[in-house]
């Protein structure tokens, strides 16, 4: 066992809409193994997938716990899903039923607080102590934690910063709102905004208008990101649209929120040169009272992609390590 004796190590699933992604994770943060598999469709295939993944790892290590990161509503109690828009778990008590088959203790947690709680023990987070994540992507996830301690709400649902209406009746938001933040300030935002653009003075950009003339689905933000640091001026006005929405809903959160330290995270942030300095200028301008406060530290996050895995496997191991009851390190059922 690595960590400590009284370190055991655990496993952190990220369980996503398209893979589950299943890791061994020591005490010091560190990924050891790894399994993946496509996500099944059904409850039933979808615990059945885990409890496979779990038990492979189990053959190869001695495992104390088992945390999964799940996109949607888990309960106060880190037991059940309550919803989960790319999954088929709905008021689910997920984490009894792999107990169960699994004989290891398991908990749930919002994939953005697994990811803020890694960054916090191991990463980008370390020495914060009112910390925003911002995790950006499709959409926007997000993430708090208070004086040291994640914060959930009292139902365990928050926070749905995304969410936020920025503009009153702006631009459609699946969740059935008008002018969510995401909806200005995510991957898909990028692309909208672009073809928004495009679709005002086309010879602008002939790259991006010949393929979003071709194909307006396959204008991806990414697509967006590559233009701009090609120097493609429709892509760099989009950019600065986009770091201007970034810094206004910082600034926004900050007003309520005051964190010390923010944490932009997901997919998006991987083009932070693009847009960061200029978001942090929007911040420090927008925010209320800006030349009367101290304003936060805002930063990328470190640990990528794994960080949803080693969050969920050091949160497990922390309620393994505490819980008097829980059940020892061991071999989980074959």
């Amino acid at each position: 066992m690595r960590g400590g004796a009284n370190v055991p190590l655990t496993v952190g699933i990220d369980v996503g809409g398209t893979n589950i992604r299943a890791s061994v994770v020591d005490g010091a943060g560190e990924v050891l193994d790894t399994v993946t598999a496509p996500t099944p469709h059904s409850a039933r295939a979808l615990e059945d997938g885990l409890a496979r993944a779990v038990r492979e790892l189990c053959g190869r290590h001695a495992i104390g716990a088992v945390g999964l990161a799940v996109a949607g509503f888990v309960d106060e109690d880190r037991a059940t899903v309550r919803f989960a828009p790319h999954l088929p778990w709905e008021d689910a008590p997920v984490a009894q039923r792999l107990t169960d088959r699994l004989g290891l203790p398991v908990i749930l947690e919002h994939d953005a607080n697994a990811a803020l709680w890694a960054e916090y023990r191991f990463g980008a987070a370390a020495g914060g102590r009112n910390v925003v994540l911002v995790a950006i992507g499709t959409g926007i996830g997000a993430a708090l934690l208070s004086n040291g301690q994640l914060y959930r709400g009292s139902f365990g649902v928050a926070p749905e910063l995304g969410h936020l209406q920025v503009v009153p009746n702006g631009r459609a938001c699946a969740c059935g709102k008008r002018g969510c933040w995401e909806r200005y300030c995510s991957g898909t935002a990028l692309a909208d905004t672009a073809i928004e653009l495009l679709a005002t003075d086309p010879q602008r950009s002939t790259v991006l208008a010949r393929e979003a003339g071709r194909d307006p689905g396959s204008l991806t933000g990414r697509r967006v990101a590559g233009a701009a640091q090609d120097g493609d001026p429709v892509a760099l006005e989009v950019m600065a649209d986009f770091a201007r929405w970034l810094g206004l809903g910082l600034a926004f959160v900050s007003d309520i929120f005051d964190p010390d330290l923010i944490v932009v995270a997901g997919g998006v942030s991987s083009s932070a040169p693009l847009f960061l300095d200029d978001a942090r200028e929007h911040y420090a301008t927008s925010i209320t009272g800006a030349r009367h406060r101290r304003l936060a530290r805002i930063r990328t996050a470190q640990l990528g992609e794994a960080a949803g895995m080693i969050g969920a496997a050091e949160l497990a191991r922390a309620a393994v390590l505490t819980d008097q009851d829980a059940v020892p390190v061991a071999q989980a059922r074959r």
